[in-house]
């Protein structure tokens, strides 16, 4: 268990996530207007999304797949009858004065996400339930120095809010799961899972309590769009709640936002109960009904999923537990190295593709669909490895030339002579030289002190522009310092 200690001793944080991510569709989940990110404002809007007197929403048979998908994909249950409600409040980008959402008989239910954390540890994560609900507008207050402007574009757009359980109980958990589910999505091809654009959003319930105590209030953290950020204002809010804790005050169960500048949350409201809301069936649409074979067609129809492709790695590669997880955290970095590892040895595949390979790409803030190195070409690197034709070291000067270059390593290593020497002959007088040099270490090494044997290595490969064979450098270097 993970504790902050306060001034009057442990506290234990205890946490819950509320994620809302927008659904894959070309259309909105009660109309037929676009979902298209980016397009201009109001130009994506439906009468339905307006909130017009008279117009009935039509449920998007695709929203309800993908939500059943997504359900599936966090090993939870899938309610065969459920219920949109109406969630009434009033915004100036909520148009109809209410959300169609779902409240007491959700579309999916209990399930379970594990949590990939440092050191190879693991710990499942329940979730609580998710539901199918329509995305407000969006209102701008920079456009004008006196009025506000809205955005109907979002309106009506199908999101998934999928709730855990309070079961996380540091920031760096937190991190961990958003970044599991995020992934899980993305597999499903049900979310884009992007937090920039605000596809996926995060609101974090955070409370305090002692070790062993019952749940302290939670204050709620709204629309947070960024791992980061999210465990960031995890970080604040339970320091700010262990200190009004130990001051003599109580926590004040509220609807907080998170100043990404200031790096600290502050109050935005009261915090709503379900009862304010006054929920109740939404009159105009029919509770949905779908039937078990609808839903084991699509069960039958899943993508490997992360937990899935990460044991295989493991299993078939023989890939250490920590760069499978590694590997297949998005589905892109997966196949890119099961392209680079088909008919060579994996490990070695796995080294560079983690390695070098991500590093380059991380430098250049470049995705890897815009890597100027393919797959293929770096398997054709990894080939001249194993046959001989360069050496490790040398292959590192290979693979940046080739980055900034896009050219082949076969190309590269002719073009700048980098080819490894392996002809013993040559090898042999190099290493005569560096004795002959240094004929008072040679002494020295004979005399007992093993430890001089690297520094007869790196002379040879200085003297060979560090072309010569490393394993035919070691071995006649060995027979020969034997005396």
């Amino acid at each position: 268990m993970s504790l902050i200690e306060g001034r009057t001793g442990s506290w234990e944080v205890v946490i819950g996530l509320e994620v809302h991510a927008q659904v894959v569709s070309h259309s909105k989940l009660f109309s037929g207007a676009a979902t298209a990110f980016g397009a201009e404002p109001n130009s994506q809007v439906s009468f339905v999304d307006a909130g017009m007197p008279g117009m009935l929403p039509v449920i998007n048979a695709v929203c309800v797949r993908q939500a059943v998908l997504t359900g599936l994909g966090l090993e939870a249950e899938i309610n065969l009858v459920s219920v949109f409600d109406r969630k009434n409040y009033f915004y100036a980008d909520l148009p109809a004065g209410y959300q169609i959402s779902q409240f007491t008989r959700p579309i999916v239910g209990k399930g379970t996400i594990v949590l990939d954390l440092a050191g190879g540890a693991s710990r499942s994560v329940g979730i609580t339930r998710l539901h199918l609900e329509q995305d407000a507008g969006k209102s701008m207050h920079d456009q004008h120095p006196t009025m506000s402007y809205i955005d109907l574009n979002r309106s009506g757009v199908a999101l998934m809010e999928i709730v855990s359980e309070p079961d996380m109980r540091t920031s760096e958990e937190a991190g961990a799961y958003l970044k599991k589910l995020r992934s899980i999505l993305r597999y499903l091809g049900t979310c884009d899972g992007n937090m920039e654009e605000g596809s996926m959003r995060c609101d974090c319930n955070v409370s305090v309590r002692r070790p062993g105590e019952e749940l302290g209030t939670r204050c709620e953290i709204k629309n947070v769009n960024s791992i980061r950020f999210v465990m960031q204002s995890i970080e604040y809010e339970a320091r700010r709640q262990i200190a009004i804790i130990e001051d003599g005050g109580t926590i004040r169960q509220e609807t907080r936002l998170f100043d990404s500048g200031k790096g600290e949350t502050r109050s935005m409201r009261s915090k709503e109960h379900a009862h304010d809301y006054r929920y109740f069936p939404d009159p105009d649409l029919l509770p949905l009904i779908l039937t078990q074979e609808f839903v084991d067609e699509i069960k039958a129809g899943m993508p490997e999923l992360p937990d899935a492709k990460k044991a295989r790695f493991v299993a078939e590669y023989g890939l250490t537990p920590y760069d499978a997880g590694v590997l297949v955290g998005e589905q892109e970095n997966a196949a890119f190295f099961e392209a680079v590892a088909r008919g060579r040895d994996p490990k070695l595949a796995a080294n560079w593709v983690t390695g070098d390979f991500f590093a380059f790409l991380n430098k250049a803030g470049k995705p890897i669909a815009e890597s100027p190195v393919s797959a293929e070409a770096l398997g054709g690197l990894i080939d001249l490895i194993r046959d001989g034709t360069i050496s490790g070291r040398l292959a590192k000067e290979v693979f940046e030339a080739m980055w900034e270059t896009g050219k082949p390593a076969a190309v590269i290593v002719e073009e700048r002579g980098l080819k490894q020497d392996s002809d013993t002959g040559s090898i042999e007088a190099s290493i005569d030289q560096v004795m002959a040099a240094n004929a008072d270490k040679v002494a020295e090494y004979r005399s007992g002190k093993d430890k001089l044997f690297g520094f007869f290595v790196g002379q040879v490969m200085k003297a060979t522009q560090g072309k010569a064979n490393p394993a035919l450098v070691n071995e006649i270097l060995k027979r020969k310092l034997a005396g």
